[in-house]
Order: structure tokens, then C-alpha cells, then sequence
């Protein structure tokens, strides 16, 4: 798996054009049953994928933090949202919070997360590859294929089963 991780930036940045060509035609055109296919593609790939041998979502990139996760989150640690921010988070440059470092802070050494109940929203979701009007997220899943074996996967196959 380490090797795959290792190797995933490179892959994707080979694959990169081939991938902005095709989610470029998805845009314009995407296949009726879209939504379906990538449900199934999603749940395909996360039965041979256990992210808890590779986290490398956790150890590279941090989430963005909504309101609504401050308020859960600050709320398991029995603490005001405002702590939870001064002491966890920090403003981007788009004005989101984020995590002040990468790794995740709450990012165990076994791969577990310790706010794994109540963790982010895009934590939640992430890697997005099961999303309803998937064509419309297509430069984040560019980045993601950087990122996660799995999206890279679902990509892949993704581009095999929709001609355009």
C-alpha cells in the first residue's frame, strides 16, 4: 500500500491531461445515469479499500471545518468554539478554517481517527466520488486522485465505462 501512496502523485500528474480532458466532456455532457454509476464505482472500490491502511488523506491534507463541525466538534471536547478554533484551526486564505498543521492532529499512529464520530463534514465524504452531480466537483477530484488510491481507481474505471 505504501508503495501505492508513494506513487500516487506521479500517476496522477501522468494522467493528469488525459483527466482534465475527460471531466472537461463529463461537464458538457454528463451520461444520464451518472449519479448511479459512481455510487457503484464508490462502493465497489471501498470494499477492497480499507482506508485505515493508508490514511494518507489524514497525514497530507486537512479538511475545511464548517460552522456546523466547530459547533459538534467543540462540543464532544467540552469546549466553547472558540477554543476549539484558537487551540485546533486557522484561517486560509479563503477565509476557511482549516487545521493549523498537517498530519491531522486527531490522526492516531494505527490510522484512527480520535474524532471519528464526530469528525468534518469533508471528512465524512471525502473522497466525494459517491456525490450526487459528480461532474460538478470535477477539479477536486483532480486533486484527489493525488492523494487517495481510491479516487484514483474510481477514476480509472470510471473512464473505462463512460465513452464520450
Amino acid at each position: 500500500m505504501q508503495d501505492q501512496i508513494n506513487n500516487l502523485p506521479k500517476l496522477a500528474k501522468d494522467k493528469h491531461k488525459e483527466n482534465k480532458t475527460f471531466f472537461t466532456k463529463l461537464k458538457k455532457k454528463p451520461p444520464k445515469q451518472l449519479d448511479y454509476l459512481m455510487q457503484e464505482l464508490h462502493e465497489i472500490e471501498f470494499e477492497r479499500t480499507d482506508c485505515l491502511t493508508c490514511a494518507n488523506c489524514c497525514k497530507t491534507t486537512g479538511p475545511l471545518f464548517t460552522d456546523k463541525d466547530i459547533q459538534r466538534i467543540s462540543k464532544s471536547f467540552k469546549m466553547k468554539a472558540q477554543q476549539f478554533i484558537d487551540t485546533y484551526l486557522r484561517l486560509d486564505e479563503e477565509n476557511d478554517y482549516v487545521l493549523q498543521s498537517v498530519p491531522c492532529t486527531f490522526l492516531g499512529a494505527d490510522n484512527y481517527c480520535s474524532i471519528y464520530e464526530v469528525r468534518p463534514k469533508a471528512c465524512r465524504e471525502f473522497p466525494h466520488t459517491d456525490r450526487k452531480k459528480f461532474q460538478q466537483i470535477s477539479n477536486l477530484t483532480m486533486k484527489n486522485v493525488a492523494i487517495c488510491p481510491a479516487a484514483y481507481n474510481i477514476v480509472e474505471e470510471m473512464k473505462k465505462r463512460i465513452q464520450l
